[in-house]
């Protein structure tokens, strides 16, 4: 016989740091919370964070019965464990003593289809399912995460009223949404760090020639993004960016970032959204080229052997001479304006995925809402959210943001000085690759006619797989190299 009372509302199993934040979240709204962990000594950790901040209604437990039996019915159990094998034997552990209606919730980095997988396998032992992203790192967890839960609306009910004050709180609102159905809450939050990968390439790169074509120093970068960052754009890694140019080294002169290897590491989700980009025929150049940099920054033995031959081989640096020329307060306000530009498109380049991705699914997605939540507590929340938020509420149906009118005008207006910034670095040899990515997407975006009429025609000649007119209706086939050949248009002729 049960002696306890089942008095926990909530369950959260997996106590690394995510976890024990997210569940000292949950204590701390008033919400009495049941936690579990394999290891029984985070189980502790936790119990004492909890004591230690002043008592907070959190019970610790050692046996996956004795934890689920702890919450009261209808169970919601939020698991946070690593992604992939680990995620289905914490399901399995906890399934066992779950009775049909109780729902699990999944709130790691998850691949949609596994949660699409385990949505089916749950319901059959008739349990409830969310596959739930979370974005804010250990911080956010703590003191209001943005949340994206996706999967049964019923379960999401059932704990809607805690995830609303657990979440981070803006102006209109939780940032908590309903997302949709399947594995749709994981691919948004997929998505969500695809812009990030984005977002902080466009960053770097603006650091890049700020300090190796304008010449400044850290101090100086860190008054910039501070001023940056009290403008249009005004966001946590703009924020986070200029703190990070304000760190002293502790082991020597000069300040920490300096000293720091530029080699960069990656979880997988941005890695995902390229793929799922290629799979949906979504063009996604921003996002590609930061991925494509993580993977070149892993080569460090390589690009420095690279250096050193290219040099010998008579490569010159020419930043020295193209700095000589530079107006550094010009250079700076430039490279503000490209930055911004480049972030449009790395955000419509998103927004975009989703959208197909919705339409494949029939998922149904709000993109209005999306950028709503992403507001606070996540790691690309931004004042430019509210914006783009305002331009889906305009038109449901927008193609891109790139011709929203707000946007547009805002894209139009910056584009000389973003020509001007991607211009100096390829004369300087700075490769900035997210913001070329983002100015190349905008180009070919805006052109009515591409070149793209003689990429079907070759096509049409090697392999006959015809092609359209713009005069007339149908398909057509050529006999190229006879039709030619006849014509005498040699290759010769031009001598």
């Amino acid at each position: 016989m049960e002696a306890s009372v089942a008095l926990s509302r909530i369950g959260l199993a997996g106590l690394a740091v995510m976890g024990q934040n997210l569940a000292l979240n949950v204590a701390d709204k008033g919400f009495p919370i049941s936690v579990y962990n394999r290891t029984a000594s985070k189980v502790d950790e936790t119990l004492d964070r909890a004591a230690a901040e002043g008592g907070l209604p959190l019970s610790g437990h050692y046996s996956p019965r004795d934890f689920v039996l702890s919450i009261r019915p209808p169970r919601s159990v939020i698991i946070l464990v690593k992604a992939g094998a680990p995620v289905d034997q914490t399901i399995a552990a906890l399934a066992d003593h779950m009775s049909p209606g109780d729902c699990i919730i999944d709130g790691g980095n998850e691949w949609y289809e596994n949660t699409e997988r385990r949505i089916a396998e749950a319901s059959r032992r008739g349990l409830l399912y969310l596959g739930m992203g979370v974005s804010g790192g250990e911080e956010g967890a703590r003191h209001g995460p943005s949340l994206m839960p996706g999967g049964s609306l019923e379960a999401y009910e059932n704990v809607k009223e805690i995830l609303h004050k657990v979440a981070a709180q803006v102006d209109d609102g939780p940032c908590v949404t309903y997302i949709g159905e399947g594995g749709s809450g994981n691919f948004v939050k997929m998505v969500h760090n695809g812009i990030e990968y984005g977002d902080m390439q466009l960053i770097s790169e603006a650091y890049d020639v700020l300090k190796n074509v304008g010449g400044l120093s850290n101090e100086e970068l860190a008054a910039i993004f501070d001023e940056w960052n009290r403008g249009e754009l005004e966001s946590f890694l703009i924020e986070i960016t200029a703190d990070i140019f304000k760190v002293k080294d502790e082991y020597g002169d000069g300040e920490l970032v300096d000293k720091i290897l530029d080699k960069t590491g990656m979880k997988g989700t941005g890695k995902w959204t390229v793929q799922q980009a290629a799979e949906l025929s979504v063009a996604a150049p921003t996002i590609a080229a930061s991925l494509d940099c993580r993977y070149l920054s892993g080569l460090k033995e390589e690009r420095e052997s690279a250096s050193k031959i290219l040099k010998e081989a008579g490569l010159k640096e020419d930043v020295e001479f193209v700095r000589s020329g530079i107006d550094k307060k010009r250079l700076i306000d430039d490279v503000r304006q490209a930055l911004y530009a480049s972030k449009i498109c790395s955000y419509a380049q998103g927004m975009n995925l989703l959208r197909a991705k919705s339409i494949e699914k029939d998922w149904n997605l709000n993109f209005g809402e999306l950028a709503r939540i992403w507001k606070g507590g996540c790691i690309i929340r931004a004042v430019f959210l509210d914006r783009i938020k305002k331009a889906y509420q305009r038109n449901p149906n927008l193609a891109s943001l790139v011709v929203d009118p707000e946007f547009a005008r805002e894209m139009v207006q910056r584009q000389a000085a973003w020509r001007r910034v991607v211009g100096l670095a390829i004369s300087a040899g700075i490769s900035t690759p997210g913001m070329c990515a983002s100015l190349s997407y905008f180009d070919t975006y805006r052109r009515a006619r591409l070149p793209a009429n003689l990429v079907q025609a070759q096509r049409d000649l090697f392999g006959a797989h015809t092609y359209e007119r713009i005069d007339r209706p149908g398909s057509f086939h050529t006999e190229w190299t006879k039709l030619a050949r006849k014509s005498g248009a040699g290759v010769g002729s031009l001598n």
